[in-house]
């Protein structure tokens, strides 16, 4: 009796082993396919229906709260590079956001003159750049880690098996941009490299400027202009011009922030003016593209945070409601008179 009792003992043991394993074997299977089904679902049909949106403010808050969920996924199954490219992009756009409240802030106490508080709203301003710079930093290596060291080889035309797959590569060579930018905002250095920008530059060449709405013409013209650097005779700025134009045509006028953002770097605040004022006149004449509503939408948000700051510099206070494309020492326009008979 005694010797059964250990055998008995082994095979209880044994079976218990095996029952664990295969529930641990069950469990992973489940997290795989549960892991496939959201990045097709977020492939297929989230994302395309939030470019279809305008709000990006919800964008962005679904951006920060599900994207470690989402990438989480990527520890049992294919690592969702794709997908990270868009969720840190958008994250980042959280950040820099409130970076530049807390930099409105600043300019408002330097206006009325108290540094302390100008001070204070400098470093808040410093320190979500700083977490900007993070997460755009982060899209990008997604964006390595999928297609490859994007402008230090061949383009990755074999991965390029839909046109999202073309948007979110275009995306990511922006949040490289961006994660630069916003190091350079920071203040701090954030192991963020340097070549960065001519390696967008380059991998822009794999996209088509007609197709992209002008983007990867802006994207190459904006980094020869911030760099000095490109071909031999090329003008950044009328290339900047002609993709404005390819952008307006399309209902998708993201080109004009790169526009914007390199006249500037360049301190030149009148062509910023007339980019200001040209996205809102094509705003007013021209509906966006409703398949690509969203990245209309978040052009027109970053070029009114760039008007709140020459506001805010200038007067102490943002943009007037509405007022996208004005200035404070704009003309007043003429008033209409109405002759007194008329209201009688």
């Amino acid at each position: 009796m005694t010797s059964v009792i250990p055998r008995f003992s082994r095979l209880l043991a044994l079976l218990l082993i095996l029952l664990l394993s295969g529930c641990a074997a069950i469990e992973n299977m489940m997290y795989r396919n549960t892991g496939n089904v959201m990045q097709g679902l977020s492939k297929k049909h989230t994302t395309p229906y939030l470019l279809q949106q305008s709000d990006v403010a919800m964008s962005c808050a679904m951006a920060e709260a599900t994207a470690p969920l989402m990438l989480s996924f990527g520890r049992v199954t294919d690592a969702p590079d794709q997908l990270g490219v868009m969720m840190k992009l958008s994250a980042g756009g959280c950040a820099e956001e409130r970076a530049r409240e807390a930099e409105l802030a600043y300019h408002r106490h330097l206006y009325y003159q108290r540094p302390g508080e100008a001070r204070d709203a400098r470093y808040a301003a410093q320190e979500q750049y700083r977490l900007a710079a993070t997460r755009y930093h982060e899209a990008w290596q997604h964006l390595n880690a999928y297609y490859g060291p994007v402008g230090d080889q061949d383009c990755p035309t074999e991965l390029f098996q839909e046109e999202l797959d073309e948007f979110i590569y275009m995306s990511g060579l922006l949040a490289g941009m961006q994660a630069m930018n916003s190091q350079m905002q920071a203040g701090v250095q954030l192991g963020i490299p340097g070549n960065i920008a001519g390696r967008s530059a380059r991998a822009a060449e794999c996209l088509d400027d007609n197709q992209w709405w002008g983007v990867p013409g802006a994207i190459r013209a904006t980094v020869w202009s911030l760099l000095s650097s490109g071909p031999e005779g090329v003008k950044p700025f009328s290339l900047l011009e002609t993709a404005d134009r390819k952008g307006e045509a399309a209902g998708v006028r993201l080109s004009h922030v790169l526009h914007a953002m390199a006249a500037d770097n360049a301190d030149d605040q009148e062509r910023v003016r007339e980019v200001l004022r040209r996205h809102r006149e094509v705003g007013q004449n021209s509906p966006a593209n409703p398949d690509w509503l969203m990245v209309d939408s978040t052009a027109t948000l970053t070029l009114m945070a760039l008007s709140h700051r020459l506001w805010t510099e200038a007067t102490g206070h943002r943009t007037p409601t509405g007022g996208l494309g004005t200035f404070w020492d704009d003309e007043a326009p003429q008033r209409e008179e109405i002759p007194l008979d008329e209201l009688m």
